[in-house]
């Protein structure tokens, strides 16, 4: 079967066949050119060079057309974001932006042509052609966006910037532990007190992220002053190669500024830290200089623990989660709890990690018993 909208088909003769534009006439009709590979995977590989070599040529004729803004912009962001974020970036343009938007002229790029290629994504995009999800379609509308905005910055005239184009999101209830199963898991911990396993107990009390965690070395605790200093994250990155993307582990600074912080530490997580504590260096999750968990790795060693322990599945990120819901249930300040997660504002701590729970919202509302007098 075809996939919609990409124009690669499967030939009888078992080949599949990509079209692609190759040029167009002096009267501008197209004129259309053709790869071939034995799989669906490699043909959308050979037709997405041919496109974009073929954005190139037009760049060098138009610089109003879309693909050359966008690669401006790319260029422009490269100093003040990450190279994860970069990479994000790149793979959005290229599977989902650049195929649609890369020879067209900004000028031309009205509200109809957004909203069907949105639509589209959402019913057929994907390896798979079953759909992209709504966060990441939102995703590629504000790559959409950005690069509008910055044609108009270089007074290019834009027929349509995005911005009134929307998709909607169902916030999906996001997993926390109850404090059973927060108390199940720390005894679980307690009585496997493997460096892994310390280091899960160590997010469940601090926040931390699994990046984080990953990147914690022995030296970035202080028990002089009962606390821990997060300013690396550990992940794996994709490459950019002429013959491929590869992948390597990097250790590098946290995803903002805000994210560099000093959290301190309670009296019982200190404690156990000093009673595991098998180096004076190296990182916390191995007891080596050089050898680490990175965190796809750490989040599989998670699953496995919540299933000895007898928990329902979660995700790693749900300690996050449980850490600032248990802070808001014991009265922490906002403001302090925002600082202890990193976070840039009080509204994202409190619109995306406060999650109470209905005993908390019921020991809430008993407060309004004593408005009212029964006689």
């Amino acid at each position: 079967m075809p996939k919609k909208g990409e124009n690669i088909y499967k030939r009888k003769d078992g080949r599949w066949e990509g079209r692609y534009i190759k040029s167009r006439t002096e009267a501008g009709k197209i004129i259309y050119g053709y790869v071939y590979a034995k799989t669906y995977r490699e043909t959308k590989e050979k037709q997405k060079a041919k496109i974009a070599s073929y954005n190139i040529q037009l760049t060098n004729k138009n610089p109003h057309i879309f693909s050359c803004l966008a690669s401006e912009w790319f260029e422009s962001i490269k100093l003040h974001t990450k190279t994860s974020t970069q990479n994000k970036y790149h793979n959005m343009l290229i599977n989902y932006i650049l195929p649609e938007y890369g020879n067209q002229p900004v000028n031309a790029i009205t509200y109809d042509f957004i909203e069907s290629h949105c639509k589209f994504l959402l019913e057929s995009g994907g390896k798979k052609g079953n759909g992209l999800s709504p966060k990441t379609v939102s995703d590629v509308l504000a790559i959409i966006r950005n690069i509008s905005k910055f044609a108009i910055r270089k007074g290019i005239y834009v027929a349509c910037d995005a911005s009134a184009v929307q998709i909607r999101q169902d916030v999906k209830p996001m997993r926390v532990f109850s404090i059973a199963e927060q108390n199940q898991l720390c005894n679980h911990i307690l009585e496997n007190p493997e460096p892994c396993n310390i280091g899960i107990l160590v997010c469940l009390f601090t926040g931390l992220r699994v990046g984080e965690i990953c990147a914690l070395r022995w030296e970035d605790i202080s028990y002089s002053d009962q606390s821990i200093y997060i300013h690396h994250t550990l992940q794996r990155i994709q490459i950019h190669q002429d013959h491929g993307a590869k992948t390597k582990v990097v250790v590098t600074t946290p995803k903002s500024t805000c994210s560099i912080r000093k959290i301190p530490l309670p009296d019982e997580i200190s404690k156990i830290l000093v009673l595991n504590q098998k180096s004076s260096s190296g990182y916390l999750l191995t007891n080596d200089n050089y050898k680490f968990v990175e965190p796809r790795t750490m989040q599989n060693k998670f699953k496995k623990i919540l299933n000895d322990a007898g928990i329902e599945n979660a995700n790693f990120h749900a300690l996050r989660h449980t850490f600032a819901t248990r802070c808001v249930e014991l009265g922490f300040d906002v403001k302090s709890l925002s600082e202890i997660l990193g976070h840039a504002t009080v509204n994202i701590t409190m619109n995306r990690y406060v999650h109470p729970t209905y005993e908390l919202k019921m020991k809430n509302m008993q407060k309004l018993s004593g408005l009212l007098v029964v006689k």
